[in-house]
């Protein structure tokens, strides 16, 4: 679309086409070179807008990924309790946590920078939206995986935000920048101390979740 014809825009509806637009661009750049990469700038030439009216519809880059991240919440949350509804045992609860969590790369992605940086220059408005979010998804997702085991809701909470948690950190040591890539393909004795994502990930949530009991 024009900047001219966002420009022109005036109804809700064409506002909220505006925003889903920019979202997208933010989306797509952020699977293709990684949230960390991607600027504003970079966002609003994606869109085909001055950065400027970009600020119009999200008042800073972070807003924008703190809402992405948001929806990221949101669809993991249909996906890992699709999952957990039929769900036999701790096994199967470790399984739809890491596996779920492991098929949404920009969410993992955006674990890793939501408290770090995308927190830290966002609007009291935005900040409460995906707080609200992350309580939510928690506490629906936490309450399935009590269902399923032998946890309480509580305790499921915990096991979602130590899951989530772990993602966050192991996905950029899963996924190096290309310096580090290529210092991997020259030294294997480097490259070995590099975590596989999901084995890892999988091992931690087993471990966190027969240690929960033991601390009642």
């Amino acid at each position: 679309m024009r900047e001219s014809e966002f420009l022109r825009a005036r109804r809700p509806e064409h506002k909220q086409q505006r925003r889903e637009a920019i979202l997208a661009a933010a989306r797509e750049l952020a699977l293709r070179s990684g949230v960390r990469t991607v600027s504003l700038r970079a966002v609003a030439a994606a869109v085909g807008l001055a950065k400027s009216n970009v600020v119009r519809y999200f008042g800073t880059r972070e807003e924008i990924y703190l809402e992405l991240a948001a929806e990221e919440w949101q669809g993991w949350k249909e996906a890992v309790t699709e999952r957990l509804r039929s769900a036999a045992g701790p096994g199967d609860v470790v399984d739809a946590l890491a596996e779920t969590l492991e098929a949404r790369p920009l969410m993992c992605d955006l674990l890793g920078y939501a408290a770090a940086s995308l927190e830290h220059n966002v609007s009291l408005e935005a900040a409460r939206a995906f707080k609200m979010v992350l309580l939510g998804v928690g506490a629906d997702v936490g309450a399935e995986v009590a269902r399923a085991t032998e946890l309480t809701e509580g305790e499921g909470l915990e096991l979602v935000g130590a899951a989530t948690g772990l993602a966050g950190f192991l996905y950029p040591m899963a996924h190096p920048p290309p310096v580090l890539a290529e210092l991997y393909a020259q030294e294997p004795g480097i490259a070995a101390g590099r975590p596989p994502f999901l084995p890892t990930l999988k091992r931690a949530i087993a471990a966190f979740l027969a240690g929960l009991p033991t601390l009642r």
